[in-house]
């Protein structure tokens, strides 16, 4: 039997929520922000405070409820309290990746028609008119305190955007009871509480980060630690050590990048790794076990519902699978494939202004994930693949008819199509194999792909082709290329 949630509070904002727990302890730590030659502290008092002025210079800039605010902030603090200053004052933040380019960005604008844009002096911004508000405005306040708006919790919080299927990102827009629904994770994923601290390997202005790095520890009074920008994986394991974190969180890829590192110092008070964000290699998984004496709790998700599938210390995932769905959410195949119940409290409200996609997202009562997979008598889901050809960069998904579109601008390519492959064990990268008369130039293929294309959904791999494999209807066969490729590497 699904155990469920406590209902949501009919009255409710997201940012409030967040900050609530640190409310009963202002003078304990909420963040530190870890520099190589020093570490910034925030208290829970001073977070609020920060969170509370920034919303009302937003205010003051004429931001209303419900304005949609585009965040283009660099990896710093001023990021998560930006996106809870929108929230907290009923404006729907958009947090987006600073490798966004120009192009991309104002394909977002045109899309999403923001009120404003929260810029700093680093980050790349849409060239479409907008207006924008400077991080410096908000960073000095005016000493006001903006009093939290609070409202129907399924009313709109916050929106991502993704690849969508077509090549177009869309935004999933999702409500303040989200964050309500991440309860599911404190005991069924994270075994957190708030005597944890928590370091989180990602960016500030990752959902990933904002999510389990910094939202949900702060809902229950826990620490959250992160690196300055620029941290190398290498130097992880050493902050570590320093830190005294009891939780550590990042995506697969980082977990491979430091565990080649010099060996793991002794880290007496780590209790247990997180991951999320893509498949953990059971290799990977292995070797972080050996260096540390802990296990690594995965989690699975998306962007639609953050994670509802993971293993934890009170029930860790068996051998092979991802987990069990947590407390609160109903899981179940259809078709092979994973399936949420619609009345999941973190299940998005739906894609912006596209109400038919939204709509073929669903069986009946349940939002089909594409995500193929088996779950046993226990109610362990093994993850078996997609069930299209998106593709999986770093833990962001990308449409790989994004990717053929910008190249496909070249006037000598004729056809070109764009997938994931293995170059070495626990190893894929985005590839792009083309037609043309001639093998191009790289340079000129990669200048072209950084002119409108964000550097995670660039092809590291150029592959000229006679012709490209393509059904009798005329579709693309990703799926022979990659086996043709396959095949081409084995007898190198």
């Amino acid at each position: 039997m699904t155990r469920a949630l406590p209902p949501c509070p009919a009255s409710f904002n997201m940012a409030d929520y967040v900050l609530t727990a640190g409310r009963g302890t202002p003078d304990e730590i909420a963040l530190e922000h870890h520099h190589p030659d020093r570490v910034t502290r925030y208290s829970f008092d001073q977070i609020e405070q920060a969170i509370r002025r920034a919303a009302a210079i937003l205010v003051d800039h004429g931001i209303k409820d419900g304005d949609a605010v585009l965040l283009r902030l660099g990896n710093t603090p001023d990021f998560p309290i930006a996106y809870l200053a929108a929230i907290a004052m009923g404006a729907r933040p958009v947090p987006t990746s600073t490798q966004l380019t120009p192009t991309e960005l104002d394909r977002i604008v045109d899309d999403l028609a923001p009120t404003a844009v929260l810029i700093d002096a680093e980050t790349s911004r849409p060239t479409k008119n907008v207006a924008t508000i400077n991080v410096d405005a908000l960073r000095r306040g005016t000493g006001r305190l903006a009093d939290f708006i609070f409202g129907d919790p399924n009313r709109p919080a916050y929106m991502v955007y993704t690849s969508g299927t077509s090549g177009k990102p869309r935004a999933v827009v999702h409500a303040h009871r989200a964050i309500w629904a991440r309860q599911s994770m404190h005991d069924d994923w994270y075994g957190m509480t708030a005597n944890d601290r928590i370091l989180h390997a990602g960016a500030f202005n990752w959902t990933f980060t904002l999510g389990t790095g910094l939202m949900d520890p702060w809902s229950l009074g826990a620490t959250a630690i992160i690196p300055a920008d620029g941290t190398d994986p290498a130097q992880l394991p050493q902050l570590l050590h320093r830190s005294n974190a009891t939780l550590f969180a990042a995506a697969p890829s980082i977990y491979r990048k430091l565990l080649k590192s010099n060996g793991m110092p002794d880290l007496p008070h780590l209790r247990h790794g997180l991951s999320a964000g893509e498949k953990l290699p059971n290799a990977t998984r292995a070797r972080w076990t050996a260096q540390t004496g802990t296990l690594v709790h995965e989690a699975f998700g998306m962007t639609e519902c953050s994670t509802f599938v993971s293993g934890s210390p009170v029930r860790p995932a068996p051998k092979g699978s991802l987990g069990f769905a947590q407390t609160g959410r109903r899981v179940s195949l259809q078709d092979n494939s994973i399936a949420i119940h619609k009345d999941d409290p973190g299940l998005m409200l739906g894609y912006l202004n596209q109400p038919q996609e939204t709509a073929a997202k669903f069986n009946g009562d349940w939002f089909v994930t594409g995500d193929v997979a088996e779950i046993d008598d226990d109610g362990a889901v093994t993850y078996l693949g997609r069930d299209d050809d998106m593709i999986n960069a770093g833990g962001l998904r990308v449409s790989p008819i994004e990717i053929e579109t910008a190249v496909a601008a070249h006037p000598l390519i004729a056809d070109v199509a764009a997938i994931a492959i293995t170059i070495k064990s626990d190893v894929d990268i985005i590839a792009a194999f083309y037609s043309a008369a001639d093998m191009i130039d790289e340079a000129e293929l990669d200048a072209l792909a950084a002119e409108t294309l964000a550097s995670y959904k660039r092809p590291r791999l150029w592959l000229h082709q006679n012709a490209l494999p393509r059904g009798a209807n005329g579709k693309l066969q990703r799926r022979a290329l990659r086996l043709r490729y396959e095949i081409s590497d084995d007898q190198t």
